[in-house]
């Protein structure tokens, strides 16, 4: 089982950046692709980021390509999400997930963390 943990969100004016942390429990983070979603009020759970249990591949939503980066830590269990460029439109609690062979389809995932609230302003 894993539980994970997400920090790193809050509030930032357009154009500027913030880096998202999911601090995972248990020694069998290593064995997960992992994934970042985001869900705005009102709307589905959308995909944003994923990487391999490696990190040797990466996935990213059309959207956020160029703006963001996904990256993850085996050693310290971490899970890792650059945001830059940041608009009003990436407004949403962000999530992350465990899967057991990555996918950017949020019914694939078996673990979520809380989320955490990323407001940018205009």
């Amino acid at each position: 089982q894993v539980q994970l943990v997400e920090s790193g969100g809050g509030l930032v004016q357009a154009g500027g950046s913030l880096r998202l942390s999911c601090a995972a429990s248990g020694r069998t983070f290593r064995s997960y692709a992992m994934g970042w979603f985001r869900q705005a009020p009102g709307k589905d759970r959308d995909f944003v980021a994923a990487i391999s249990w490696d990190g040797g591949r990466a996935y990213y939503a059309d959207p956020v390509k160029g703006r963001f980066t996904i990256s993850r830590d085996n050693a310290e269990n971490t899970l890792y999400l650059q945001m830059n460029s940041l608009t009003p439109e990436d407004t949403a609690a962000y999530y992350c997930g465990a899967s057991p062979k990555g996918s950017m389809r949020s019914a694939e995932y078996e673990y979520w963390g809380q989320g955490t609230q990323v407001t940018v302003s205009s």
